[in-house]
């Protein structure tokens, strides 16, 4: 689904990324864990396209992307959520829904017809939104629900399109436990079997969630494996995870 090669990446004189190699195999679900200052902001926005790096290649489903525009490798099947909530909070919930629809079709250039007239949009919508239990609050302008609803409307969203792989950057921040609980199983039940590429400071998300871990430090990849194999690492276990509960560890 995703193969990165050599990925370098220079600020000034300070190296962010060096040699970052990894591939991600379609269905899969793979967490990103790092402290703040490992590059995993930086990885996001250059794999979608908002960023360009130094060298190194990106292939999407076996084509080199390493040079498109964010908006071509949306067409291609690649969503992305952001650790900030990008919605527009003064819209409905069913029309942020339905803009997020609309906006992979042809129809988009269709100025001069109202949105009303796209039933299928609609019914698409319908689904969505009546799968986080918001059908009724569908009028509700964004910015009146919690904030841990509108990060799993964020997600449902970049869903909407039915992308191929999905990249979710710190889909729970903000949220505090109970919300990133209820966040874990809306991502769950959405996603299906859509790949999935996700960082988050919270261990106990992304273990829950990933069948695999990247963990990044100082701009490099310095263990991959499964959940389990993440946590007996010695090296990660130094660096990261530290000594305490594993309850509460984040970082």
């Amino acid at each position: 689904m995703l193969r990165v090669e050599n990925l370098l990446q220079n600020y000034g004189g300070l190296t962010v990324l060096r040699d970052v190699s990894f591939n991600i195999e379609a269905g899969e679900r793979v967490g990103l864990i790092g402290p703040n200052g490992a590059g995993k902001t930086t990885l996001f926005n250059i794999l979608s396209g908002l960023l360009r790096h130094v060298s190194g290649r990106i292939y999407f489903l076996d084509q080199e992307v390493t040079r498109l525009p964010a908006h071509k490798r949306a067409f291609l099947g690649m969503a992305r959520s952001f650790q900030i909530s990008a919605l527009f909070p003064s819209l409905s919930l069913l029309d942020n829904v339905r803009l997020a629809i609309q906006g992979n079709r042809a129809s988009r250039f269709q100025m001069f017809r109202t949105i009303n007239s796209y039933k299928s949009i609609l019914e698409q919508a319908e689904t969505l939104l009546g799968s986080v239990h918001l059908w009724e609050r569908r009028h509700d302008p964004i910015q009146t629900l919690p904030h841990g609803k509108q990060r799993q409307l964020e997600i449902l969203l970049a869903l909407a399109s039915k992308p191929k792989l999905l990249l979710m950057d710190e889909p729970n921040a903000g949220l505090t436990r109970g919300e990133t609980m209820d966040l874990s199983n809306a991502i769950r039940s959405l996603v299906g079997d859509t790949t999935v590429f996700f960082c988050a400071h919270d261990m106990n998300l992304v273990f829950s969630l990933a069948h695999r871990v990247i963990v990044l430090h100082i701009g490099q990849i310095i263990a991959q494996g499964t959940p389990l194999e993440i946590r007996a690492n010695p090296k990660v276990e130094e660096i990261y995870l530290g000594t305490g509960n594993e309850d509460t560890r984040t970082y």
